[in-house]
């Protein structure tokens, strides 16, 4: 029997897992096409009923009598729950009815749009459920090997040892800019096989995502505006977000920006990075940074021919965001920069542990590329015991005392 491509194990398996036995609700928010309902579908078969509210049927009765939809006795697996937000309350009902006697992984729902911050969703389901977002796959998803990556070991561990640690059970060299142009979407990163019909399948995403997925969010007034402003968004990749100079260059308002950017997040399109906020006498700038849920979907509606060096900053950062979001006390994930232009792309904060990693698409680094790294380190002593350079290389080298350049897909 031939294996379907999209049945690949996921880095949120475990997570999913280890929720379903705790909470009595179990939410995987995320884009659409991340996956959800293919895991959601492929967790306790045959044990749960399965209900869409992408089917007309589910959806009008969930609509006309959502605490007869919830009642049945076995789990329940709800997908796309966000088209009828006023079936939570029922789900809240039903488990509060059941008391003591709540039964762990009742109700196992997926949703498009995150459903904390949906004004429609405000029904508090506190105490009640946990939260798991599905983000694009993974570069080590797609090819197999230590799903997680090397970043939970690297903070458990001293510097010294890293060289050690990121030299064992190594996947084969990657091409960074092939990795951007396939993105994580389990679809047109398994199953298309050229540049042409990938770009195609991104086109229709975007045309399912403006005409579908964001009306049901909100009541856009120019669709033509909105898409002008993907493109402009697309365009910043790792830049901070400058809401004003957006609205110049594409003749919107600032409420309006401010509006359509709260859109794009809230549907887990773009990400907005911020920037580390501890300050021990260094002015930081708080301005958030900006990036798109999936690299390769921002490369394709930057129109840039080539990947760039803000698309490898993206792609490592879709790998963090999914490594973060299935640990039990979730890091942080944020950016440095100082008001003297010092900088660290990403930085790792578990409460006891930082991080700072800098990302360089050049197949060579050196002592200059470790900067604003060794201005980090210096900045928060022992708490910063060692720095990484990601980088194009195939070498893994210390550049500087405390800092190692590591290939990317190494890491």
């Amino acid at each position: 029997m031939i294996q379907d491509p999209l049945l690949q194990a996921r880095v949120a398996e475990t997570a999913l897992a280890r929720a379903l036995k705790t909470m009595p609700v179990v939410i995987i928010t995320g884009a659409r096409q991340t996956g959800k309902s293919t895991l959601a579908e492929s967790t306790g078969r045959g044990k749960r009923t399965h209900l869409s509210l992408d089917d007309f049927i589910t959806r009008d009765r969930a609509r006309r009598e959502p605490m007869a939809l919830v009642a049945e006795p076995s789990p329940i697996t709800i997908d796309e729950v966000q088209r009828e937000p006023d079936l939570l309350l029922a789900i809240k009902r039903t488990v509060d009815l059941e008391g003591l006697r709540r039964t762990a992984g009742r109700f196992l729902l997926t949703g498009s749009a995150n459903l904390l911050l949906m004004k429609r969703a405000a029904e508090s389901l506190a105490g009640r459920a946990a939260y798991l977002t599905l983000w694009p796959m993974t570069h080590r998803e797609r090819y197999g090997g230590d799903l997680n990556g090397r970043w939970s070991e690297l903070l458990a561990s001293k510097p010294a040892d890293w060289p050690a640690l990121l030299a064992g059970n190594s996947p084969t060299r990657l091409v960074w800019r092939d990795e951007v142009r396939l993105g994580g979407f389990p679809v047109p990163a398994l199953t298309v096989t050229s540049d042409e019909a990938r770009q195609l399948w991104f086109e229709g995403y975007i045309q399912t995502y403006l005409e579908r997925d964001l009306r049901e969010l909100s009541a856009i007034e120019n669709l033509a505006d909105f898409r002008r402003l993907l493109g402009a968004a697309a365009l910043r990749i790792g830049q901070m977000v400058n809401q004003t100079e957006l609205g110049r260059d594409l003749q919107m308002s600032q409420q309006r920006i401010r509006g359509y950017l709260g859109l794009l997040e809230v549907s887990y399109q773009i990400v907005r990075l911020p920037a580390y906020a501890v300050s021990r006498g260094t002015r930081l700038l708080k301005t958030p940074k900006l990036y798109w849920v999936d690299a390769g979907l921002g490369w394709y509606l930057s129109g840039a021919g080539e990947p760039t060096g803000a698309h490898l900053e993206n792609l490592l950062l879709n790998e963090l965001l999914a490594w973060q979001s299935v640990q039990t006390r979730r890091p942080e994930i944020c950016y440095w920069r100082t008001a003297g232009q010092l900088e660290v792309d990403f930085v790792i904060d578990t409460g006891s542990r930082l991080l700072p990693i800098e990302v360089k698409s050049s197949r060579e680094v050196s002592y200059r590329d470790a900067r604003g790294l060794m201005a980090f380190r210096e900045e928060y002593g022992a708490k910063a015991p060692g720095g990484i350079i990601a980088y194009d290389g195939t070498a893994t080298t210390w550049v500087a005392e405390g800092i190692l350049a590591v290939p990317w897909w190494r890491l």
